[in-house]
């Protein structure tokens, strides 16, 4: 059984790893900065998949001028097109609610580009992608 909880310092190893595996080269730079911002600014919208006592996803959202972002998701390879990324989604769309955002949008940067479909097939919309030439907080500090 696979569940979502909140990320825990004694996850930085792990997720860091999945983040490695998962994404570029060049995604993974720009996604490590932004991470340990966010890590330092709330970690309550950091989460991770477990299944066995294993990391096998993680989501990075953040909020910037009152709207919910997700930022980054990974799920490794072997768990991918199960459900991990739609779990991880709905789990901080709720930590968005609870925290009463104005938008709940998905942050869109060339790296992520790819899987805008995903997000479409869980309802979201052209006008919840946000291609800013702002960028969000967690990722120009």
């Amino acid at each position: 059984m696979t569940y979502v909880r909140s990320f825990q310092l004694s996850d930085y190893a792990p997720v860091t790893n999945l983040l490695k595996e998962v994404l570029s080269d060049t995604c993974y730079e720009d996604t490590m900065e932004a991470f340990g911002r966010q890590l330092s600014w709330d970690t309550e919208l950091v989460l991770v998949a477990v299944y066995q006592n294993e990391i096998i996803g993680a989501i990075i959202g953040t909020i910037d001028k009152n709207n919910g972002y997700y930022y980054r998701i990974a799920v490794t390879k072997g768990f991918q097109r199960k459900g991990i990324g739609r779990q991880l989604i709905q789990a901080l769309k709720k930590r968005f609610e609870q925290r009463k955002v104005s938008r709940v949008l998905v942050n869109v940067d060339a790296h992520n580009e790819p899987i805008l479909p995903f997000y479409e097939s869980l309802g979201y919309g052209k006008t919840d992608f946000q291609h800013s030439a702002r960028e969000l907080s967690i990722v120009c500090g």
